[in-house]
C-alpha cells in the first residue's frame, strides 16, 4: 500500500488469515526493504482473523523482524484511506521510531483501589508519547490516566480500547509473540520521535459558554447564575431549526480543560453526554464530575459536524506516518459514505503510511490532559 524508507503500512481483506498476513507483509517489506527491520510494528485484525492472531504475529516477527510488536483484534480496522468494517481485515504498520520496550499491564484490585503492574523497569526521562491498547473490561484506564497526569503531566497518552468482544475475556491483545486477554499492552515512544496528536470529538458548540456557579459531583444546578436547565432551554430557543432537532435527539456538553484561554473553540472542550435532567431542581446530570468555576458549553453532534471537526483539526498538518484510533460508533454508522475518517486523515497528510482500528473508547489529550473519549477520532502523527 503505502510506505517510505522509515515507515510503511499494508492492508488486506483476504478471507484467509495466512494469505492476508502474507499480503500485508509483502506490502510493508516492499516499502521498507528486507534488510531494514523496523523498531516498532502494529498488527490489527478483525474478528474473523482473531483466532489466528498468534500465527499472524509469528509470521510478522519472523519475516519483518520488528524490535517490538503490538496489536489487538478490533471490530474494524484501518489501512491507508480504507476502513474495513465488520468483515475480514488485517492491517499492519511498521516504523523506524527508535528503540521501544513493549509492556503488558495488569490491574489488581486492592482496598485502596486498582494497582497496575507491569510497567517497564526503565522509562526514558522524557518520552514523546505513550501508545496504549487496553481491554475495556479489565483495565482501569481512567484511573491510570489520572495517575500518569500526576507523575508525567506533559506526556500524551494515545491509543484505543480493543473492540472485538462484548464481554470480559473475549478481547485479544498482542505483545511480541504473546496474546493476552486482559489488561493493556503499550510502549513509550522515544524522545527522538516527534509526535503530534489530533483528537476530534465530532461535536460543535452551540449557544454561549457559561461558568458553573453551583454543582455537586456530576449534577450541574446553575450555569452563569441561572438554573442549568433554563440555560439549556435558552440555547435551544436561540438555535437554528437543525440544531434544535439535534438537541432534541441527544445533548452533549463540553467542559473547558484549559481555563487560561479567553476564547474557546472545538478542540478546547472535553465532550461528555448529558444523562438527564431534574425539572424541579432545574439541574442537569452529565457523565463527568463538574467543579464550580469550570466553564461549560452545550454541544451538538452529527455526521456533518463530525466531518467538519476532523477536517478542521487536521488542517495543513504534516507527518511521515500516522495511526488512527476511531470510535466503533463512527464509520458507516455515522457517515453516509464509507472510509470517512481514514480518507480524511490520509488525504490531509498526502497518503503517508496509516493504520489503525475502530475502538470501544479512544485515548487522547484535550487541553494538555489525557482522557478516555467516545465517538472520537484520535490521530497520532509521527515524524523523525
Amino acid at each position: 500500500m503505502t510506505g517510505s524508507r522509515r515507515f510503511a503500512a499494508g492492508l488486506s481483506q483476504h478471507p484467509s488469515p495466512a494469505v492476508a498476513v502474507g499480503e500485508v507483509l509483502g506490502q510493508v517489506l516492499d516499502s521498507l526493504g528486507p534488510d531494514n527491520p523496523p523498531d516498532l510494528a502494529f498488527l490489527f485484525v478483525t474478528p474473523p482473523h482473531a483466532g489466528a492472531l498468534e500465527d499472524a504475529a509469528r509470521s510478522v516477527r519472523e519475516l519483518l523482524r520488528p524490535g517490538a510488536l503490538l496489536g489487538c483484534a478490533a471490530v474494524s480496522v484501518v489501512g491507508g484511506g480504507r476502513e474495513v468494517e465488520q468483515s475480514p481485515g488485517v492491517s499492519l504498520w511498521a516504523g523506524m521510531t527508535g528503540p521501544v520496550t513493549p509492556f503488558h499491564l495488569t490491574a489488581i484490585e486492592t482496598p485502596d483501589g486498582p494497582t497496575v503492574t507491569g510497567w517497564p523497569d526503565e522509562i526514558e526521562e522524557d518520552p514523546s508519547a505513550l501508545l496504549l491498547l487496553p481491554d475495556p473490561f479489565s483495565f482501569p484506564a481512567d484511573a491510570v490516566l489520572h495517575r500518569l497526569h500526576q507523575d508525567r503531566p506533559r506526556l500524551p497518552v494515545v491509543g484505543g480500547m480493543a473492540s472485538a468482544a462484548r464481554g470480559p475475556g473475549g478481547n485479544r491483545l498482542l505483545i511480541d509473540d504473546r496474546v493476552v486477554t486482559e489488561g493493556a499492552v503499550g510502549a513509550f515512544l522515544p524522545s527522538t520521535l516527534t509526535v503530534t496528536t489530533v483528537v476530534s470529538q465530532g461535536c460543535r458548540p452551540v449557544g454561549l459558554p457559561y461558568a458553573v456557579t453551583r454543582a455537586q459531583d456530576n449534577v450541574v444546578f446553575e450555569l452563569g447564575g441561572k438554573p442549568a436547565l433554563e440555560r439549556l432551554q435558552e440555547v435551544a430557543a436561540g438555535a437554528t431549526e437543525a440544531d434544535r432537532r439535534l438537541l432534541s435527539q441527544f445533548i452533549h456538553i463540553g467542559r473547558v480543560i484549559d481555563e487560561r484561554k479567553v476564547d474557546f473553540d472545538r478542540g478546547d472542550f472535553l465532550t461528555r453526554n448529558v444523562l438527564g435532567a431534574d425539572p424541579r431542581a432545574g439541574a442537569i446530570m452529565v457523565n463527568d464530575v463538574v467543579e464550580v468555576g469550570s466553564t461549560l458549553q452545550f454541544q451538538v453532534r452529527d455526521a456533518v459536524s463530525a466531518g467538519e471537526d476532523l477536517t478542521q483539526l487536521m488542517g495543513a498538518r504534516t507527518s511521515e506516518a500516522a495511526l488512527l484510533f476511531t470510535c466503533n460508533g463512527r464509520g458507516s454508522q455515522m457517515f453516509p459514505t464509507p472510509d470517512h475518517d481514514a480518507s480524511v486523515v490520509s488525504d490531509s497528510l498526502g497518503g503517508v503510511p496509516l493504520a489503525g482500528m475502530f475502538c470501544a473508547g479512544e485515548l487522547g489529550p484535550i487541553g494538555g490532559r489525557n482522557f478516555v473519549h467516545g465517538f472520537t477520532a484520535s490521530v497520532v502523527l509521527l515524524s523523525t
